[in-house]
């Protein structure tokens, strides 16, 4: 007799399924096992990532209980298989980063001033830092006998008003307007409050004169300070800068015309002190130990030179790192030097992606905050595409020591380079649209001239000319300095100049940036042919930064910059604005032309006080803009009227209730809550700087203020622009 399947039996397909898909997986992670350990460091940062985009304590601890419940789940996959071992590692990891990054913003931030003030501050100087590129001085100090003070500030002070016995250990008297550290201008900035709190800045100002001198500074000038001047009295020019940054990583006498000349040809690595110029120096030290213990009969042939010269080399590598101020960069390229050279003294192959992990593993536990920087990110996704192209077997074949003419081998370590280039500058795409809304697209090209040029020639004259400057005879080697740099110089400008090097885009999601660094990550780490998935996100996360629609309006958190997107370009409303303002509007925007004044355009009227404006969103749709740009206060007779006319309605000021404009009001206080605004008119969106709730504890708490009609005497009648 026939009858229907029992329903008991249909549960062993799935059972059956899974445990397929379950071998079929166990056999690929086999396949990759070596590659496995690589993925801790990104376990740790993912709950350290989880931290910064998370806004409150309670999404903190739910984070770090899903990942201790991904471990637990993990603990009931079969014993003794990867997977199994990765999923609890992997929780156990992201739960630790988490608490790590957590812990160290409780125990060792420093809060950020509540408000801004004018005050006089007594304070002992900590540190002083000359930036001549700016014509200022900038000093750490901690304030005397003032409890209402952050217990570090940074103040800057003019050239024209340092006092006579300005040093660490001063005791400064001044008066200061003193102001929380800034937060994002607009959605998409730099955030200067979260890496001030965690280098332990309350608060930045601008000393005013008279600066006194309480007690006067007796102790001598460090030796990088004093390294930094020397290199600024030998070299002249604008090379004066970039000598003092490749010895010190001080970059505060390079004019920013030449920055952003070295940024928009991809050179801005060889400011930063990193692997290139660690390696360089290391190199260095130990050719030099060989060459001349192996004068020695004896040392040649009983001592073990190899040993000697790679410990030379560290001592000579952490010095180095100690020197230039101990950054990032230049401490992950002295660790994992330290790395590979203890690797080759033991005989083994260390330039591994293991040594690229281990350094990642010592700065994310040292200094956590590091992962959401440009320079920690940029940094190992470098070396990471560097070490994976060369650990690849067609690319070690091809780039092999080999014996053949000079020719070949030119034209074999011309295309070596150009193909490490084009690596790193599609690895750090992503990264540098993120960041900083461009990124370049001939760099490859640059470092083919400019990296030979840095390690071979400039950096082996400036350490022998500071070594002859012992016994003075260093001029003639700091003249060829000079001109190498000058060189430098010329092919940074040279590429900066043309419309193709760099690439601008608007701002990148968070949620787009992560999904498209899991993508490369995935691409980098593997081995076998299934990292090739990692593709589509990477192509999807490109794809749709460069289709997004662009901000339409641009707002900066104290309200008194706004750009506008017009048929031409982008026009913004205080046509004074520095330098500063404007590149962060244009970044931001994804334009790379010059901003117009609004007042100038054909679809607005201005007066003295307001402009009101007509603009066309992506849909055809027209819109009303009203903006305010003065602080004259405006009869509510003509101003209300106004208010009821427009769409948006842009005030550095409070604006009292009776303005009610169609769609949006933005004034002072309601900037106090949102911080900068990003605006896409077609698809009704607003982007915001702060977060509903947000608990980071360099989020300045701002303190309500109630609005008050001035006197009539302060009151002046102001003319209504016309449409």
């Amino acid at each position: 007799m026939a009858f229907e399947p029992r329903q008991t039996s249909l549960g062993a397909r799935p059972a059956a399924w899974a445990r397929a898909a379950l071998e079929r997986l166990e056999s690929w992670l086999e396949c990759e096992r070596e590659q496995i350990g690589l993925w801790a460091p990104i376990g740790l940062g993912s709950g350290i990532a989880g931290w910064f985009i998370l806004p409150h304590a309670m999404d903190w601890l739910a984070f770090c209980c899903a990942a201790l419940a991904m471990a637990c789940m993990g603990a009931m996959l079969p014993v003794g298989g990867r997977l199994r071992r990765i999923c609890v590692a992997g929780g156990i990891l992201a739960c630790m980063g988490c608490l790590l990054v957590w812990g160290k913003a409780m125990l060792w931030g420093q809060p950020p001033l509540g408000r801004a003030t004018f005050v006089q501050v007594i304070g002992d100087v900590t540190a002083v830092r000359p930036v001549p590129a700016q014509a200022m001085v900038r000093v750490m100090l901690r304030p005397v006998h003032a409890p209402n003070l952050p217990a570090v500030v940074r103040v800057n002070i003019a050239d024209a008003d340092v006092p006579t016995g300005l040093g660490e250990g001063a005791r400064l008297r001044f008066r200061v307007r003193l102001m929380p550290p800034a937060p994002p201008s607009v959605p998409g900035g730099y955030d200067f409050a979260a890496r001030a709190y965690f280098q332990g800045i309350g608060a930045t100002g601008k000393a005013l004169k008279p600066i006194e001198i309480v007690i006067p500074s007796t102790a001598a000038p460090p030796l990088r300070a004093r390294l930094f001047g020397h290199i600024l009295e030998q070299v002249d020019g604008p090379a004066e800068g970039i000598a003092a940054a490749l010895a010190t990583g001080d970059q505060g006498a390079i004019p920013e015309a030449d920055a952003e000349a070295m940024r928009r040809s991809g050179l801005a690595h060889l400011l930063s002190i990193s692997g290139l110029h660690v390696t360089a120096l290391i190199g260095a030290v130990i050719f030099l130990l060989m060459r001349v213990m192996a004068l020695s009969q004896r040392a040649a042939l009983g001592w073990p030179l190899m040993l000697i010269a790679a410990a030379g080399g560290a001592l000579a590598g952490i010095g180095y790192t100690l020197l230039t101020g101990a950054e990032v960069p230049t401490v992950r390229s002295c660790a994992a030097a330290l790395l590979v050279l203890g690797g080759l003294a033991m005989g083994r192959d260390a330039v591994t992606l293991r040594l690229v992990a281990t350094g990642a593993l010592v700065v994310l536990l040292l200094w956590p905050e590091a992962l959401v920087g440009p320079s920690f990110q940029m940094s190992f996704a470098a070396v990471t595409a560097l070490v994976a192209l060369a650990e690849h077997p067609r690319f070690r074949a091809f780039a092999a020591v080999r014996d053949e003419g000079v020719i070949r081998k030119t034209g074999r370590f011309l295309v070596v380079t150009l193909a490490t280039g084009i690596a790193v500058e599609l690895v750090l795409m992503p990264i540098a649209l993120f960041h900083f809304h461009k990124a370049g697209l001939l760099g490859a090209f640059a470092n083919l001239i400019a990296i030979p040029l840095t390690t071979f020639v400039v950096m082996p004259l400036e350490a022998l000319a500071l070594v002859l400057d012992v016994v003075g005879l260093g001029a003639p080697f700091w003249w060829l300095t000079q001109q190498a740099l000058n060189l430098l110089l010329l092919l940074a400008h040279g590429v900066a100049a043309s419309p193709m090097a760099t690439l601008l885009a608007p701002t990148m999601g968070m949620g787009l940036f992560g999904i498209t660094i899991v993508g490369l990550l995935w691409c980098l780490l593997w081995r076998t042919g299934w990292r090739w998935l990692g593709l589509a996100p990477v192509l999807i996360g490109v794809a749709v930064t460069f289709t997004a629609a662009q901000p339409d309006i641009l707002i900066t958190g104290d309200g008194r910059h706004v750009a506008v997107r017009t048929g031409k370009g982008m026009a913004i409303l205080r046509d004074r604005a520095g330098d500063y303002v404007r590149d962060v509007l244009s970044e931001s925007a994804g334009y790379d032309g010059e901003l117009a004044a609004i007042a100038a355009l054909p679809e607005t009227r201005c007066s003295q006080d307001m402009c009101a404006m007509r603009m066309k969103d992506g849909k055809g749709r027209d819109w009303r803009l009203l903006f305010t740009r003065s602080n004259v206060l405006i009869d509510r007779s003509s101003f209300a009227g106004d208010c009821a006319a427009a769409d948006i309605v842009v005030s550095d000021r409070g604006l009292p209730r009776w303005c009610r404009p169609r769609w949006m009001k933005v004034d002072r206080r309601s900037l106090a809550r949102t911080g900068g605004l990003s605006m896409i008119l077609a698809k009704g969106e607003v982007h915001t700087v702060h977060r509903a709730g947000d608990a980071h504890p360099w989020v300045a708490r701002q303190t309500r203020r109630t609005w008050r009609d001035q006197p009539e005497s302060f009151k002046a009648q102001s003319h209504r622009p016309q449409l």
